[in-house]
């Protein structure tokens, strides 16, 4: 009888190291959820007020205003006219000296290194023209 005992432990822990070795099946996918895949994120709290972005301008246009100073420098190959200018509150900006970018190109011949201006000036995020000069 002791014999047997010992011959059925052995039989069930083979088939134990057996089953606990073999490669598991493969899962269900027949009750895959149909659900998709964005149902599951109005769980992202942190996106919770970024539903309305019409104030974010990606493109927005140029800010404009005139500004009072003395030509520094013209140079007809970069296209830039350099001018020490007064603060120009209509586009947010200090007194400065600075390049601009001359449009129409005819102000490079217009501009005086010396000469006392008032110029118009267009900015759109870092680009600055002179669009004219008195």
């Amino acid at each position: 009888m002791r014999a047997n005992l010992v011959t059925t432990l052995y039989i069930l822990a083979f088939t134990a190291a057996v089953s606990a070795c073999s490669p598991k099946p493969a899962a269900d996918t027949s009750s895959a959820s149909t659900e998709s895949p964005a149902a599951g994120m109005s769980e992202m709290s942190g996106m919770a007020g970024m539903s309305d972005m019409s104030g974010m301008t990606m493109d927005s246009a140029a800010m404009t205003g005139t500004g009072v100073g003395t030509v520094t420098a013209v140079d007809k190959a970069a296209g830039t006219i350099t001018i020490q200018h007064e603060a120009i509150p209509a586009v947010d900006w200090p007194a400065m000296t600075m390049a601009f970018k001359a449009n129409p190109s005819s102000l490079l011949d217009k501009a005086k290194v010396g000469q006392k201006v008032t110029f118009g000036v267009s900015v759109k995020g870092s680009d600055a023209e002179v669009t004219s000069i008195q």
